[in-house]
C-alpha cells in the first residue's frame, strides 16, 4: 500500500455554535455583536437585501453612466408612411431612409392622417397607428426583428 493510496475518513465533528467560551464558537457563535445579521431569521432575507433601503438592483439603473443592455426602438410616424403602398417592413423602411438600420426593432406611432393602403410589418405598433391602418384598408402583423445572414469566407 502506498501513502497516496490511503482511504482517509474525516475525523472531525461539525462546529457546535453558541455552547461556551471554551467551544471556541461561543457567546456571539461567530455572528458579531448586534444587527440584524446576528438575529435568528436573517439569512431569509432576499437577494439585494440592503436594510430597509432601496435594493441594489433597484438603485443600479438610477446611477449616473448606467447604460441599459436594451435597445430602443426605432420611432416611425404614421403620417411619413403615406409616400409608401403595399408590403413595408423593416427593410422598406431602411430603403426609403425612415430608418438607419434595417436590423433593429421599428415601433410604428400614430401622428397626422394616414392615407395610403400598407400591409405593415414591423415589431411595434401604438393601437391608434393600427387603427389608423385599418382605417386606410391597410393591415398591420407584428414580427421578429430580421436576423444578418452571416457571409461564409472561403
Amino acid at each position: 500500500m502506498k501513502y497516496n493510496d490511503l482511504q482517509v475518513n474525516k475525523n472531525t465533528r461539525p462546529t457546535r455554535f453558541g455552547r461556551g467560551i471554551s467551544a471556541g464558537k461561543g457567546k456571539t457563535a461567530g455572528r458579531g455583536t448586534k444587527g440584524q445579521k446576528a438575529r435568528t431569521g436573517h439569512r431569509k432575507m432576499p437577494a439585494g437585501f440592503m436594510g430597509g433601503q432601496r435594493a441594489i438592483m433597484q438603485a443600479i439603473p438610477k446611477l449616473k453612466g448606467f447604460k441599459s443592455l436594451h435597445n430602443k426602438a426605432t420611432v416611425v410616424y404614421t403620417d411619413r408612411l403615406n409616400d409608401l403602398s403595399g408590403k413595408v417592413d423593416n427593410f422598406t423602411l431602411a430603403d426609403k431612409g425612415l430608418i438607419e438600420n434595417p436590423y433593429t426593432k421599428v415601433k410604428v406611432i400614430s401622428r397626422g392622417e394616414l392615407t395610403a393602403k400598407i400591409d405593415l410589418e414591423t415589431q411595434f405598433a401604438s393601437k391608434t397607428a393600427i387603427e389608423a391602418i385599418k382605417k386606410a384598408s391597410g393591415s398591420f402583423k407584428k414580427v421578429a426583428v430580421p436576423q444578418r445572414i452571416a457571409e461564409k469566407s472561403e
